[in-house]
């Protein structure tokens, strides 16, 4: 659920054939293999019941190393895409009102879950995550949101600038992140941050959302390329399943694959809008 502008306003929009409806389960269930095709997998990937979602743990992985592989490659993208983006910023600049980037406040990572790393994570109150500033290319006018309030983005969505609707469909709004990555606010592959209002929203409709919030989010992600943007509640259920099982087989291989994914999704336009 990640656009310019979205739904902070409850109950969330849900499609006819499908009510919202508060999930109860435990993280984990088949959803798709990493490095399989289009259509490999369901429709709306199963929970398990097995085992309480607060003992849920991701695959162990070095810190260290994660944190130095997306270092590096954060760095060499930047130097693939600047073209790009020096020249995304120039027709944001020049097509239409307002800044170039698009900066709010997302959730991060929670390491409280975790008793080690708690030790150095202090928050006065749950909310979710450490919090961090995310950078996107600005895609929407600057009057998107209705009295400082998101709303759902539709498809053909009037608030979206012209070159704003190219660089969604590409992706390419989001490759500022990149300098995210570089300030260790982000990995590359990892579940995308949400909206603190949102988060909480989300939390009380999704028992699994919370979990999320156990690894790094990330630019891409096994949802992201599995999905196009979120519509209504279903959409966003749909994604925490994909980001659990990423999180259940979380590894450098795994990430390169989605890596590898997201390439078509961007060239191609593949499950944007």
């Amino acid at each position: 659920m990640d656009n310019d502008a979205k739904a902070s306003i409850i109950p969330f929009p849900a499609r006819a054939d499908h009510a919202p409806r508060r999930v109860r389960g435990t993280p984990g269930g088949s959803v798709a293999r990493v490095g399989g095709g289009p259509g490999e997998h369901p429709e709306r990937p199963p929970l398990t019941a097995s085992a309480p979602h607060d003992a849920f743990e991701p695959r162990p992985r070095s810190e260290v190393a994660s944190r130095l592989v997306n270092f590096v490659l954060a760095l060499l993208m930047l130097a693939v895409a600047s073209p790009v983006m020096l020249l995304a910023a120039m027709l944001v600049k020049l097509t239409s009102r307002g800044p170039v980037l698009y900066t709010q406040i997302r959730v991060g990572i929670d390491r409280r879950w975790n008793r080690t790393w708690a030790l150095n994570e202090r928050r006065r109150e749950d909310l979710g995550g450490s919090q961090f500033t995310i950078l996107k290319f600005r895609s929407m006018r600057v009057d998107a949101e209705i009295n400082g309030h998101a709303v759902w983005a539709t498809q053909d969505d009037d608030r979206v600038t012209g070159i704003g609707q190219f660089m969604r469909r590409s992706r390419i709004d989001e490759l500022p992140q990149l300098i995210n990555v570089l300030r260790g606010d982000m990995n590359i592959v990892g579940p995308r941050p949400e909206r603190p209002s949102i988060f909480v929203r989300l939390r009380e409709q999704i028992d699994e959302y919370p979990v999320r919030q156990r690894v790094k989010p990330g630019i891409t992600g096994l949802a992201q390329v599995s999905n196009p943007y979120d519509r209504d509640i279903d959409d966003v259920r749909r994604k925490v399943n994909f980001d659990i099982q990423y999180m259940r087989r979380q590894s450098l291989w795994t990430d390169l694959c989605i890596m590898a994914r997201t390439v078509p999704v961007m060239i191609f336009r593949v499950g944007g809008w």
